[in-house]
């Protein structure tokens, strides 16, 4: 039987929209023990964003515990209750790449929602209250009984600090966003020949071509000169561009084993034409749902999206403010893009990303980013 867990979360705002936070709780359903509590303070936002961004949190930190949990979502909030639970339909565009990105942290139905009042939400309440007065001192929230260390906190510690109160209309400052610049690899033998090549086949190295298109990406990356790190998948393709790049800005390279491209199954090193005359069933049902899986056990693109959605997250918080290449395939950087445009799944087929191609995403402290570039080959010419 699945673990069960319950969160209660809340966000909120001090001027709708004015300096921000919110917090989560995971407990446990049957026991009520306290496993999990999270809160930050997200710069100037509004009530609704920090609801939001609370539910996201207490999903993730439920998530990290127990990824195959059945969870109850309790929340004051009954904006995020109905429109979560489907009653309600999510009007304001700001709100849909929040709501789409809860979605992706459980299966639909391992997740429930129920609103209580907000009495009985005090611990929630008192975290995300706790995130802004943290926030208004310059400070990072800490959990109760983590002293704050001896030395002045890094600006990789706590992130950009807090906003000034935004100008009138839509423009408002938030700060120095974080920007993921995510080069796909070069090309491999099998690139030109348009085969599946997951994380569960040859693991191809570079081909020729695909060593002078590392070099070319390398040196247009260096006349940019704003990476600060870069961070790989854990496949032999990526490694290679991302040594190429990173010998050539001067810096190490981090290898994060959720950028690695999806498992194909039995379907690894084929032609789209071989999998449609062999496995024509499994083919469409991949075709028609992101549920679906290739066959012989490879992963669904939802499998793929919480993957990448996690080490995404955790990127976040590790360079915050900075700017990071990630060196990663084809399905994860058209996740990363399909989640900030806040996109349905089936959007993931229409995208084109070459190999060795440059794409922006800028994420910003009120949770929502910016699709800055896609697919861009220039520096291949």
């Amino acid at each position: 039987m699945a673990r069960r867990l319950l969160i209660e979360a809340d966000g909120g705002s001090r001027g709708n929209p004015g300096p921000a936070g919110y917090g989560a709780v995971v407990k446990d359903a049957d026991s009520g023990a306290v496993l999990a509590e999270t809160a930050e303070f997200i710069g100037t936002a509004t009530n609704n964003v920090a609801e939001y961004r609370g539910l996201i949190a207490g999903l993730r930190a439920a998530r990290e515990l127990d990824p195959g949990a059945r969870v109850e979502v309790r929340m004051d909030s009954k904006l995020v209750v109905e429109q979560m639970s489907g009653r309600w339909k999510i009007k304001h565009p700001g709100m849909r790449p929040l709501a789409a990105e809860a979605r992706e942290l459980f299966p639909a139905d391992a997740v429930s929602y129920t609103w209580i009042p907000r009495a009985q939400n005090a611990h929630a309440d008192r975290l995300a209250n706790e995130a802004m007065d943290a926030g208004k001192r310059g400070e990072r929230w800490r959990p109760s009984g983590v002293p704050d260390p001896a030395a002045a906190p890094s600006r990789e510690d706590v992130g950009e600090s807090a906003p000034a109160a935004p100008p009138p209309g839509w423009s408002a400052d938030l700060g120095t966003p974080t920007t993921f610049v995510l080069l796909r690899h070069g090309e491999t033998a099998l690139t030109p020949q348009k085969r599946f090549s997951g994380s569960g086949g040859s693991d191809p190295e570079l081909s020729q071509a695909g060593r002078r298109q590392a070099d070319a990406a390398a040196a247009a990356l260096a006349a940019r000169g704003t990476v600060q790190a870069v961070v790989s998948s854990p496949l032999r393709r990526c490694q290679q561009t991302a040594t190429a790049v990173a010998d050539r800005l001067g810096l190490d390279v981090r290898t994060d084993e959720g950028l690695r491209e999806t498992d194909f199954g039995a379907w690894e090193g084929l032609t789209f034409a071989e999998v449609r005359e062999r496995y024509p069933g499994d083919l469409d049902a991949w075709l028609a749902s992101g549920t679906a899986a290739p066959s012989g056990g490879g992963e669904s693109f939802a499998e793929v999206t919480r993957r990448v959605a996690l080490s995404r997250d955790k990127l976040l918080a590790r360079y915050a403010g900075r700017t990071v290449l990630l060196v990663t395939h084809v399905t994860p950087v058209k996740t990363l893009a399909r989640l900030a445009l806040g996109a349905p799944p089936e959007s993931l087929f229409r995208m084109e990303l070459s190999a060795a191609s440059l794409s922006v995403i800028a994420y910003y402290a009120d949770g929502n980013a910016s699709l800055r570039l896609l697919n861009d080959t220039a520096h291949l010419r």
